[in-house]
């Protein structure tokens, strides 16, 4: 069964003009090279000093690139990026208004075109499983999205149920803007950093955690007996805090924690609770890291 509905949180900057590929290219954490084999990316625009500022997908598209990001923010995105314009011969406009977002799972890939109501329809770059995003028209509903790609039209808790089942984060859910390291929020994990290309912003610091032995915070799934609370309470040890629950589907959740206390609390048997509800910590089938203890 193929499952679809409309992400209303999602919103959209225009990046166009001759310089385009060449301002992104000297940004964000991503290859734009990759856009030559694939209609979309995943990328972020950090802070000089290596955290997420933003995450979004970048689409191609005919005159340009459209980045799929977090609504709320897209007017702050536009702008991070207009300080970088200096000379360069490009339009950034934030484009909420004109478009929507639809996500697909599920069954059968959906088609390239969209349908009659699709702009785009792309496979979600992060992670195979995660299915198909589709960017419509503003006033297209849930149905036309469904109807589109032969699916049944479900709720956007439906969809990140299914996000958080298989582990992948998303930013302002899982971890914070301005406070949160790539590699921390799973972005070297989910294609959404270069370690090749050449300079972008906070380049520095993200190749520094790529070379250590260990990152000492990440985000993990964690799974109760008993029902997540929906609030971002701590993570604890006893009374310690060792991170912060994000996203909750029923017994499942996101958390970002410091995974070296996690593997010491497993080692000595001690339990982690979240808003005291008793939790353990599982790394996502797709990650390479493992939780171990500090040497």
């Amino acid at each position: 069964m193929t499952y679809a509905t409309l992400l209303e949180d999602r919103g959209f900057v225009s990046v166009t003009g001759p310089d385009a590929e060449k301002l992104l290219g000297g940004l964000i954490t991503n290859e734009m090279s990759v856009l030559d084999a694939a209609p979309a990316l995943y990328a972020a625009l950090l802070a000089p000093q290596g955290k997420i500022l933003f995450d979004f997908f970048v689409v191609k598209t005919p005159d340009g690139f459209l980045l799929d990001t977090l609504r709320e923010r897209a007017g702050e995105l536009a702008k991070r990026l207009a300080m970088y314009k200096l000379r360069a011969d490009v339009e950034i406009r934030e484009v909420s208004a004109d478009l929507v977002v639809g996500a697909v799972w599920d069954g059968a890939p959906a088609p390239q075109d969209g349908g009659s109501s699709g702009v785009q329809v792309y496979a979600d770059p992060r992670l195979a499983p995660l299915g198909y995003r589709l960017i419509a028209r503003a006033g297209t509903t849930g149905s036309d999205v469904a109807a589109a790609v032969g699916g049944v039209e479900t709720s956007s808790g439906a969809y990140h149920a299914h996000r958080i089942g298989l582990g992948v984060p998303e930013g302002g859910r899982d971890f914070a803007f301005g406070d949160t390291f790539p590699h921390e929020a799973l972005l070297d994990q989910l294609n959404g950093v270069s370690f090749t290309k050449g300079c972008f912003v906070g380049q520095e610091v993200v190749s520094r955690m790529q070379h250590r032995t260990t990152v000492r915070k990440r985000v993990v799934t964690v799974v109760a007996d008993a029902a997540l609370p929906t609030e971002p309470v701590p993570i604890a040890i006893g009374t310690v805090e060792i991170g912060r629950l994000g996203s909750v589907a029923g017994l499942r959740g996101l958390a970002l924690v410091r995974i070296d206390r996690v593997a010491e609390a497993n080692r000595d048997g001690i339990s982690l609770t979240a808003g005291g509800v008793t939790v353990r910590a599982e790394v996502p089938a797709f990650a390479t890291f493992r939780i171990e203890a500090a040497a």
